[in-house]
């Protein structure tokens, strides 16, 4: 089965990377349609599962992803971002049938290693359609990224520059600057980003090593509250591209991250563009590197409940098949707090229904033996749960998949079931 989007929906870009949808009509979203259909695949996968007898791993948890949600989302980004071309974050949900449709509407794709790499020029995407986005790369990946063509990179020290004047001379290197990212969620510039004044010393080390520096680019940490850190940071890859035009480089690039994130979107988006027309009115290209805005929403993890016990005061201690160590390890390294819904009720299907006034407080576990593997350590269930009932937890398609582990031998690699309700997208 592979998702097919229809030739009247695919994007181009003119000259200062301004999408152009071929279909006048963008992408419908008829959400009531969309939680039907959601309702409709987990209600046909759970009934299929008869726990007296089904086979070991068929309870297991499984996703429902609606591939209408990723290219709705990314035509919401061509309507409020037209001058940035995103290249999509392959690290946030390698799912094939995502990255598939995003390469059919036409989105460019961000890498960080070989496998990466090889997953997204298994699709077909020539080798121009990928950034290699990660500042600190080893030498053999280096000299495959040569190999098989892809030049643009990123750069944030001297012995990277040295290893990619040795393995890879004729890239084309942005080079990542660090910024102020104190209110994300997850900051990157502890790990990654030179200073603008260490960036003036990397120019002039490539020069020396007769290397093609070609922009900037910058990060502002994933989950940011505070936009003013786009201001600034596209502040400073100004400084970075002067400097480098003043030393003889081509500068028409500039990358401006990712870590977008739906709910505050709108913001983000604002700002960003008008710090852009404000310091970069020139014709620069603009690019991006969105992961968990294109997905989250489009992905909701089905868990079973597998134990319960009661816990006094404290409630329920209810026990899913999946957890912190599986599809649920942002609550660990995303630091998100996840919502568990109801999804059957003593075997009744409740999801969306009015509960009880009183509602059913729980806590709720992950299968394995770690006391760490905790989804939530208190939480108010509408209906109450027993053992073979389903729990949901909505918008789950960001850093999930792509992070689990086999801890304690459970396997983790859930079973994705496939809906899209726009006309532009087939699913065969």
């Amino acid at each position: 089965m592979s998702p097919s989007v229809s030739a009247g929906a695919a994007f181009e870009y003119g000259p200062r990377r301004s999408a152009i949808l071929h279909n006048p009509k963008p992408f419908g979203f008829d959400h009531a349609a969309a939680e039907r259909g959601i309702s409709a695949t987990l209600i046909d996968h759970i009934v299929a599962v008869n726990h007296t007898d089904c086979e070991p791993g068929d309870e297991d948890s499984f996703f429902v992803c609606d591939l209408s949600e990723v290219a709705r989302l990314f035509h919401n980004w061509q309507h409020k971002l037209p001058q940035i071309k995103p290249y999509y974050a392959v690290k946030c949900n390698n799912n094939p049938h995502v990255l598939q449709v995003l390469n059919q509407l036409g989105a460019s794709f961000d890498c960080a290693s070989k496998g990466e790499i090889d997953t997204v020029l298994g699709l077909g995407v020539h080798p121009d359609r990928i950034v290699y986005a990660n500042p600190c790369k080893s030498s053999s990946y280096i000299r495959y990224a040569n190999q098989v063509g892809v030049n643009l990179t990123t750069v944030d020290n001297i012995d990277e520059l040295a290893k990619m004047s040795r393995f890879h001379p004729h890239s084309e290197i942005l080079l990542r600057i660090s910024t102020d990212d104190s209110t994300a969620a997850c900051p990157l510039s502890t790990k990654f980003g030179a200073s603008v004044e260490d960036c003036f010393e990397l120019l002039q080390a490539a020069k020396g090593l007769n290397l093609n520096v070609v922009g900037v680019a910058f990060h502002v940490g994933s989950g940011a509250t505070e936009f003013s850190a786009f201001e600034k940071a596209v502040v400073d890859a100004r400084a970075v591209f002067d400097r480098g035009i003043s030393l003889g480089f081509n500068m028409n690039t500039l990358d401006v991250g990712g870590g977008f994130c739906l709910a505050t979107f709108d913001e983000s988006s604002r700002v960003l563009s008008a710090a852009l027309n404000e310091h970069f009115p020139e014709n620069v290209e603009f690019i991006a590197e969105p992961g968990r805005y294109m997905v989250d929403s489009a992905f909701t993890l089905a868990c079973n409940v597998i134990a319960k016990r009661s816990a006094g005061q404290e409630g329920s201690r209810i026990y899913v098949n999946d957890g912190v160590y599986g599809n649920l390890n942002c609550i660990v390294y995303d630091h998100r707090i996840v919502d568990v819904e109801v999804l059957t009720s003593n075997g009744s299907f409740v999801l969306n229904s009015t509960g009880s006034t009183n509602p059913n407080i729980a806590s709720v576990w992950g299968p394995t033996c770690d006391g760490l593997d905790c989804i939530s350590a208190e939480t108010k269930l509408a209906h109450p749960v027993e053992v073979g009932d389903w729990l949901v937890v909505r918008s789950i398609g960001a850093y999930t998949s792509s992070a689990t582990t086999s801890f304690n031998g459970f396997k983790q690699h859930a079973e994705v079931e496939y809906i899209a309700t726009d006309r532009n997208i087939s699913i065969e």
